[in-house]
């Protein structure tokens, strides 16, 4: 996330007469899929209880260049409604999209687009169980998608998806961890994003706030 974005002054908001309560940061994600992602977030969200945030899930999902095309839709819609109505606060402070690198085509263009948008990516390689299974264990090696939705059917039985979200939230701090030195470990091996890696603990520390 840029400094600029996170640290832009925000104009307060209109609110009724006798309420004058802060402006939340706001942050909007966009999720490849429509149980897993948004069940950890949403869990996430209630347990770190940040009050200052406040977390919009988008309902429409895709592949990765379709994600990040209905986030820079979103993104413009809340900026026009925010100057239409002259309230900054209707603008989205971080706007995310989270995704698997899995097989899917253009990648990159996917990448680039968000770039250009200042949209923020949580890619997980090669899935989003990835960052579940950190929660319980050290990273597994290189592994495909099946490989280890499998393994994570080791601490979380039955795991077929949906998400109990206390069952995990014991091993965050360990899963942020573990992720951050898998990137370190990437980026001195000059192979940012490889297998295994996830950028998901970037979304939830900005959720909680650090």
């Amino acid at each position: 996330m840029s400094k600029k974005r996170r640290e832009r002054d925000r104009r307060p908001a209109r609110r009724p007469a006798g309420k004058s309560k802060d402006p939340k940061r706001r942050i909007l994600v966009v999720c490849e899929g429509a149980v897993t992602e948004p069940q950890y977030i949403k869990g996430f969200e209630r347990w770190c209880r940040n009050s200052v945030v406040e977390v919009e899930i988008a309902d429409k999902h895709g592949v990765p260049l379709t994600l990040v095309n209905i986030a820079k839709v979103e993104k413009d819609r809340a900026a026009k409604r925010a100057k239409r109505e002259k309230d900054d606060n209707l603008c989205y402070d971080e706007v995310w999209c989270a995704f698997d690198v899995d097989e899917h085509p253009k990648l990159n263009e996917a990448r680039q687009l968000a770039e250009a948008h200042d949209i923020e990516l949580a890619i997980s390689n090669p899935c989003s169980e990835l960052w579940l299974w950190l929660h319980f264990r050290e990273q597994p090696g290189a592994q495909g998608r099946d490989d280890i939705q499998r393994l994570l059917r080791d601490p979380l039985p039955g795991y077929d998806k949906h998400l109990d979200f206390s069952m995990l939230q014991a091993g965050y701090t360990n899963a942020v961890a573990r992720a951050r030195r898998l990137d370190e470990d990437a980026e001195r091996m000059d192979e940012a994003g490889r297998n295994p890696s996830t950028g998901f603990y970037r979304l939830t520390e900005s959720i909680r706030g650090t």
